[in-house]
């Protein structure tokens, strides 16, 4: 189907001993866009067709630079000369969003309203909530109506970082960390138990937000998130001893703690638009395909980013125990790293060690290709929605996404 689009990373396949990870990761992929490559026979606002079964808008092959192969693949996807700053485009429906979520947090202790407020400083990213209202106008325009966002889908934006919010809160506390964005976690400052209670009242509070919208599918597609969060968060506790499900269970791990609050978000705003499956499909699919990318580049640059870049120290999940996408890649070519993933970097050294395998093999650079990959997919999937600014920033972001330093 798109086989040509592994080209780089087609060695891992030429070994016999290689072969049965670049399979398994290639079946994992197959089955993620299996809805799609069902749908290409219908119309699409896109100027590049679908035909018969094939996604015929992805290249024959991968760039291997960066940034030319985002604009070599979405020029071939819409018309316009010039795609548009997803920032810019968003900021003035982001501009009041921590003022509205500290309203929602409001409580009358003021140690919990400070513990709640201590990371809606203004100071993060906001990458979540931009994607969401950017595909709500996008959506809203392709639906023949006014770009404006509806309410509730200005709400489902605030909720979306609220519920990332709680998640970071709860994982400072499992991981043990002592830095997020570049300041003392709450954990650090305030105590676990407090810490805990803080995620739990944020989460409270967003499950309260989402109710007020009063739309039960919308409550069911979000909720999904906080149950894959979860789920996600007891898969990252675990390892698998064979490598085939190993890749895979890295894979479903990256969605369900990343990819799936992209993903349902955006299909959370394209329900309160637009009745049409296949429209919310290409919604969920394009915040699918680039939260897994996020999650990739995230993993590699916990291995060529400074903790100044970061916000937090690098190594940082080889000291939490964990293979990510570079070590995965990395052990194909030394095999001494899976003893140490099956004990999870515990012996004195094996952090680095692994750091030192990871960075003579190909791991990042085979990461980064697989981040390509995805948004690819993304691109192809939001390029199905009739031309609009917005839709136009959404093909942008995924270039931000692979281009990112932190």
């Amino acid at each position: 189907m798109a086989a040509p689009c592994w080209r780089p990373c087609w060695r891992w396949s030429t070994n016999s001993a290689n072969t049965s990870l670049f399979v398994a990761v290639w079946r994992f992929y197959c089955r993620s866009v299996s809805y799609s490559t069902l749908s290409l026979g219908r119309p699409s606002w896109s100027s590049s067709p679908r035909n018969q079964g094939r996604p015929s808008a992805l290249p024959t092959q991968m760039n291997q630079k960066t940034l030319n192969f985002t604009s070599s693949v979405s020029g071939t996807l819409h018309s316009d000369a010039k795609l548009k700053d997803p920032f810019m485009l968003a900021q003035k429906d982001l501009k009041s969003l921590y003022d509205d979520i500290k309203k929602e947090l409001f409580v009358s202790k003021v140690e919990l309203k400070s513990l709640c407020d201590y990371y809606f400083d203004g100071k993060g990213k906001a990458i979540r909530p931009m994607i969401v209202v950017l595909m709500a106008r996008a959506l809203n325009i392709h639906s023949n109506k006014a770009g404006d966002l509806l309410p509730g889908q200005r709400a489902i934006a605030m909720i979306s970082e609220m519920i990332h919010t709680a998640s970071l809160v709860h994982d400072d506390v499992i991981d043990g960390s002592d830095q997020r964005r570049g300041k003392r976690t709450i954990n650090e400052v305030w105590g676990e138990k407090k810490a805990i209670l803080a995620g739990d009242f944020i989460l409270s509070a967003a499950s309260m937000a989402l109710a007020r919208i009063g739309n039960n599918t919308v409550i069911k597609v979000l909720s999904q998130v906080i149950e894959d969060l979860v789920r996600g968060e007891f898969m990252q506790l675990g390892s698998k001893e064979n490598e085939n499900e190993r890749f895979k269970h890295y894979l479903e791990k990256t969605f369900k703690k990343t990819a799936s609050l992209i993903a349902n978000s955006c299909k959370a705003v394209s329900i309160l638009v637009n009745s049409d499956p296949d429209v919310h499909e290409i919604a969920y699919q394009y915040g699918k395909n680039v939260g897994i990318a996020f999650q990739l580049v995230d993993d590699v640059l916990d291995f060529t980013s400074r903790p100044s870049q970061l916000g937090k120290p690098s190594a940082a999940d080889l000291k939490l125990g964990l293979a990510t996408g570079p070590v995965l890649f990395a052990c194909q070519q030394f095999p001494e790293l899976h003893a140490m993933i099956m004990r999870r970097f515990s012996y004195n050294g094996d952090v680095d060690r692994a750091w030192q395998y990871v960075l003579q093999s190909d791991g990042v650079q085979q990461t980064n290709y697989l981040a390509q990959h995805y948004c690819q997919e993304a691109i192809r999937q939001i390029s199905m929605l009739r031309p609009s600014p917005e839709r136009d920033a959404l093909i942008r972001l995924t270039e931000m996404v692979l281009t990112r330093d932190k």
